[in-house]
């Protein structure tokens, strides 16, 4: 049986500055969106606003973009995330870039879906920066669903090593580690994917191809295949 995934992005695509550009980490949805397809899901592509999703200028790159062509065709008119039925779908996707956490983080809407999903055992997968999208959510006790989870995002050192540290409203890392998630982490650039339960997290985009792979196996598994 066909899974539906629903992938939420960013529509930002400046820091708080207005002056340096960020947006959608073109590999980090790139790459779940043709494996996803390649394994005969159906996938639909959300944010907040809705419209044309940009991506982070330092992501493009024009091999990638011709091999990724119906990815980046996908984010030319992305449909609102509060028009869609979300149950509908068998997992949420939330891809980084910078961009999450100046609109996803702070969603009341992107909360309760989230929570929505994990209190109905749905999977909730995140990579890089879109474990923000996670930030919001609660279980059922009112905890935070993060809490005593083991979560990995992109990481305090990895924002001092591309010097975006005094770019961002908040540490990630911080904010996870806040909500009492058990957060795992490796070096620099190094892939790292976590799966606790119906969460699945990467640490960056170097781990995007792990990371949809996992998320295939998780299926898999779920299946008994």
């Amino acid at each position: 049986m066909t899974k539906n995934i629903l992938m939420v992005v960013t529509n930002v695509d400046y820091f708080g500055d207005g002056k340096t550009r960020t947006g959608l980490w073109f590999e980090e949805f790139a790459v779940p969106y043709v494996t996803f397809l390649e394994n005969g899901y159906h996938v639909s592509v959300a944010s907040l606003a809705g419209g044309e999703v940009l991506l982070d200028p330092q992501s493009e790159n024009f091999i990638n973009d011709i091999k990724w062509h119906d990815a980046k065709k996908a984010l030319d008119n992305t449909e609102k995330l509060q028009n869609f039925d979300i149950n509908m779908y068998d997992a949420i996707v939330f891809p980084g870039g910078h961009g999450p956490m100046f609109d996803i983080a702070e969603s009341e809407l992107v909360g309760e879906i989230v929570s929505d999903f994990y209190n109905n055992g749905k999977l909730i997968a995140a990579v890089c920066h879109g474990p923000a999208g996670l930030l919001m959510a609660k279980k059922d006790d009112g905890d935070y669903v993060v809490s005593g989870k083991r979560i990995t995002c992109f990481t305090n050192e990895e924002e001092e090593f591309y010097k975006k540290t005094e770019l961002l409203p908040f540490s990630l890392e911080d904010a996870l580690k806040d909500r009492h998630a058990i957060f795992e982490k490796q070096g620099v650039g190094e892939i790292n994917v976590i799966v606790d339960g119906n969460i699945i997290t990467g640490q960056n985009y170097q781990s995007s191809e792990t990371f949809a792979g996992t998320i295939v196996q998780y299926f898999e598994e779920k299946s008994g295949f």
